[in-house]
């Protein structure tokens, strides 16, 4: 009988866990409002506030091991916010990269740009779709634009460190106009023919070279770099040159990987979409530039958010037992205070619930703490890895968003909730003379 009431309780439990992770935070204000109400209008609820009461006041008796739990706590927090705000970070670098009024135009089955190709016919024929806009020449504003890979020597690294860059040749005048957020911030815009670069802030922290008036050797040929561009995107991680010189020192051709266009409205893409996919010429995929850097985003950051839980969830066992050890002594402590209040008439329900609130309130001193922790050292820190279906370092800045440190709090509740949920069942069950008996 005793096996199914704790596995009953233990079932219970990791349902209430599940759910209480998932809570938006709007019902979390509603829950602490209601149980405010219910200490401040039951009996039950103000027996479990003077027990509180009494729990919390010794807690400066019991600094040592209650630092313990703030601790552990507060690690595990930030950890798993660290983590997780390198994911978002990604994912935000991604999604800022398109817009609902642009679109891009790849091959037929292709998951990214880098294994796309287009020949020069259909790139002619994607230019003249309706719904593109024009420009003040009334020309389509449509770059067809090739993308390689290129290796750099990094920075902070040794003479035999390189790295991978995304080489983008673009459409000299209709690629700005596309793409206004790119903003030159040093030196000036390549000229069409030459074999000239612009890069990209983030490129130029992380390779070598990359500064206006210096040479680099690209495809067997030496570029001179000219400007530094900015946008606030990934797109600050790639190197830009003009379309036709790329294509040719890559042996490309006529070819492009894309078609990056502006459309007309927001409201012309699926009549723009449609006329590619109704010309027999073309065998295309279209998407809004939003919807495609969105996806290249899912797999890395799906695959950094599962290692960050997973570090966290381990972290957090070891925290939960710190959290058990330390109110099992608070209980073994406190019996005869617990078995006395009991005995004056005071209810199972209280004791639990107030143990359960001096264990939480710890938890959420760790968990502030945990979260200030990330806030501070990695909001806005700036790393780089290799962006997902591309071939060249993405660089981005972790993001410790509001959500984010909400969602930290809720874990280390969570862990509070469950380190005192144990102790505080043992001291609601134990008989009254055992607890007298064991102080």
């Amino acid at each position: 009988m005793n096996f199914l009431r704790n596995l009953g309780l233990l079932v219970g439990l990791a349902v209430a866990l599940a759910i209480w992770v998932m809570l938006p935070w709007q019902a979390l204000l509603v829950l602490v409002a209601l149980f405010a109400l219910w200490m401040v209008f039951t009996r039950r609820g103000q027996q479990t506030a003077s027990i509180t009461a009494v729990g919390i006041s010794t807690l400066k008796q019991r600094l040592g091991s209650s630092a313990v739990v703030v601790i552990g706590i507060a690690g595990v927090v930030a950890v798993l916010v660290a983590l997780l705000a390198m994911s978002e970070g990604y994912a935000d670098t991604l999604r800022k990269t398109g817009s609902v009024d642009t679109a891009i135009v790849m091959r037929g089955g292709s998951a990214s740009e880098v294994m796309s190709g287009l020949d020069h016919d259909s790139v002619v024929v994607i230019q003249q779709a309706p719904g593109i806009a024009r420009d003040a020449q009334g020309k389509p504003i449509a770059s067809a634009e090739i993308v390689v890979a290129a290796n750099l020597p990094t920075k902070g690294g040794g003479p035999d460190d390189v790295g991978s860059v995304q080489l983008r040749g673009v459409d000299e005048q209709q690629a700005w106009i596309a793409r206004p957020e790119v903003k030159i911030i040093a030196g000036r815009k390549f000229q069409t023919g030459m074999r000239e670069l612009i890069v990209g802030k983030g490129a130029q922290r992380q390779f070598v070279g990359l500064e206006p008036g210096h040479d680099i050797k690209l495809g067997n040929q030496s570029w001179t770099v000219v400007g530094v561009f900015e946008t606030g995107n990934a797109l600050e991680s790639e190197v830009w040159g003009d379309g036709d010189i790329v294509a040719g020192t890559y042996r490309r051709g006529g070819s492009r990987a894309s078609v990056t266009v502006k459309l007309a409205d927001p409201k012309a893409f699926d009549a723009f979409k449609a006329s590619l996919a109704a010309d027999p010429r073309l065998k295309v995929d279209t998407e809004t530039t939003i919807d495609y850097f969105s996806k290249q985003s899912e797999g890395t950051s799906k695959i950094i958010s599962i290692i960050g839980i997973t570090v966290g969830l381990i972290m957090a066992i070891g925290a939960m037992f710190g959290a058990l050890n330390t109110m099992f002594a608070a209980v073994a402590t406190r019996a005869r205070e617990i078995a006395t209040l009991r005995a004056i008439g005071f209810r199972g329900l209280p004791v639990v619930v107030a143990i359960l609130l001096e264990t939480m309130l710890l938890a959420l001193i760790g968990g502030v703490l945990g979260g200030l922790l990330a806030w501070l050292i990695f909001n806005g820190y700036t790393a780089s890895t290799m962006a997902a279906g591309s071939v060249g370092q993405l660089t981005f800045a972790f993001k410790v968003s509001p959500q984010l440190l909400v969602n930290g709090l809720k874990w280390a509740l969570a862990i509070g909730f469950v380190g005192g949920f144990f102790p505080a069942v043992r001291a609601a069950r134990l008989p009254v003379t055992t607890a007298l008996r064991e102080s």
